[in-house]
């Protein structure tokens, strides 16, 4: 392999999916030369193998439960899905697996792209072996941005080699539905592939080792997605953990902590996730290979003046557009100090803090029905020593939840500071809640006084009622303190 001559730059961004191309974007915006490295494609797991293939198999099983539950719209949608024609559009939205269109957005942005595995080599120096046999040598005059995000963790158990077993990207990229698929873990990535693929034609069976679904939702979330998962035929086993598996020929017998021997055609295993760092040359400026990268609100990694880590990595919430929104904030941070300004602002909610990585995290399951949440759970709020009440509501007490679906379930509950009388956390469960969240991360984000929401009127008969109803219910309800 032959060595090129350094190449300087102001800011070198290790990673280019969708965070590390905001960190780059940020930095060309503030006139700092950039250069941006991806050993796979760019534009990252969430493009290709998370984000947009799996929302693009959800979306057509959404559209069609929710059709289902509409007078005069049911009997035209009672037939399976057509899998091939959902495949065909999961591919579409993958760019089937090239990227060319986001290389064209790395030129249009004026960063310079290097192709090849990007390792660091002592302090503001990265190395690039590329494909072509040659070694590129960069140096960072302001920042080393680490964006290389996560790979699925599979368990050593006995067998697991002979059995190939899909991990997330596999789940997502499959080309042909398996008949029988074994899912293990109740997070949201397993829930959300088993939706998938029983709508699509697989008899699924859910394992997972806990006492229920999605465990970092309010409980009630997991309950009601593990009802509906049942109800569309999906065997869900919760309390159950895998001891082994084995190959028979082309199937799969997984061997359960209950004894029982359950027979499949794939089995994926959504179990967790581990940094991608093992082979980044951490060691090269004193930190541990393969570990997670602790960072200030600024992004900067603990103990550096120049390195930073964003997204994934960091570990603090492991979620797209929550990398994304670091991506924001550090890349003006990095502006910020490559211009010399003085004092950043790092206080709670300035322009150079992730605060809400702490107090106002969003997500979306896109389960049938759907989960949301942003904030703090009620048993988060109690653990941290908030003075809270939750406050719980039937969605199918509001009009618009009854126009949008025959039979409508599910569940909305938020959890006010009693001391400030803000929202700490906000949950939504139902068809159609994805779209409701963001109304409720700008009550948790913003510290919007309860006083205040009072004035925030919902347009009727919206689902976005819900929060009339749940105001009342905090108005109305016993003072009942939770400490």
């Amino acid at each position: 392999m032959t060595e090129s001559e350094s190449i300087a730059y102001d800011v070198v961004v290790i990673g280019a999916g969708p965070v590390g191309e905001n960190v780059a974007e940020r930095t060309r915006a503030a006139g700092l030369s950039t250069a941006i490295v991806e050993s796979e494609l760019v534009g990252g797991e969430c493009s290709y193998w998370a984000c947009m293939p799996s929302k693009a198999l959800l979306r057509p099983v959404i559209a069609r439960a929710d059709a289902r539950r509409v007078p005069g719209l049911r009997q035209s949608v009672q037939g399976p899905l057509d899998a091939d024609a959902v495949l065909a559009h999961r591919d579409d939205y993958t760019s089937h697996w090239k990227d060319d269109g986001q290389v064209q957005w790395v030129d249009g942005i004026g960063a310079d792209l290097y192709r090849g595995q990007g390792r660091l080599a002592g302090p503001r120096r990265v190395t690039v072996d590329g494909p072509d046999g040659e070694r590129h040598v960069l140096t960072a005059r302001h920042a080393v941005a680490v964006s290389t995000g996560t790979r699925a963790v599979v368990p050593d158990l006995p067998g697991i080699a002979e059995v190939k077993p899909w991990t997330s990207r596999d789940a997502t990229s499959a080309q042909a539905v398996p008949g029988r698929l074994v899912v293990v873990g109740g997070g949201v990535v397993g829930v959300e592939m088993a939706t998938a693929w029983q709508a699509l034609g697989s008899q699924v069976t859910l394992l997972v080792r806990g006492k229920g679904l999605l465990p970092r939702m309010e409980p009630f979330a997991g309950e009601l997605v593990a009802e509906a998962l049942t109800e569309a035929g999906a065997d869900v086993r919760t309390g159950t953990a895998v001891e082994a598996v084995t190959r028979d020929g082309t199937t799969i017998v997984v061997t359960t902590s209950a004894g029982d021997r359950i027979e499949a055609d794939e089995i994926l295993f959504a179990t967790g996730r581990a940094p991608h760092t093992d082979d980044l040359g951490l060691d090269t400026i004193g930190l541990e290979p393969g570990s997670w990268l602790t960072v200030d609100d600024s992004c900067r990694v603990t103990g550096s003046e120049w390195l930073y880590a964003v997204g994934d990595v960091n570990h603090r919430a492991l979620l797209t557009h929550q990398g994304k929104y670091q991506a924001r904030i550090a890349g003006a941070a990095i502006a910020a100090r490559a211009a010399g300004v003085p004092l950043l602002e790092t206080d709670a909610w300035g322009a150079h803090a992730a605060t809400a990585d702490h107090v106002a995290v969003p997500q979306v399951v896109f389960t049938d029905p759907e989960a949301s949440a942003v904030g703090l759970s009620l048993a988060e709020a109690e653990q941290t020593g908030h003075r809270v009440r939750a406050v719980d509501v039937e969605l199918s007490s509001v009009a618009g939840a009854g126009l949008y679906a025959d039979g409508y379930r599910g569940r909305a509950r938020m959890i006010v500071d009693l001391d400030t009388e803000t929202l700490r956390g906000v949950t939504f469960v139902g068809p159609g809640v994805g779209e409701l969240i963001h109304s409720a991360t700008i009550a948790v984000a913003g510290e919007v006084p309860v006083s205040r929401l009072w004035h925030a009127v919902p347009s009727y008969p919206t689902v976005s009622e819900v929060w009339l109803r749940l105001l009342e219910a905090y108005r109305d309800a016993p003072l009942e303190v939770r400490s």
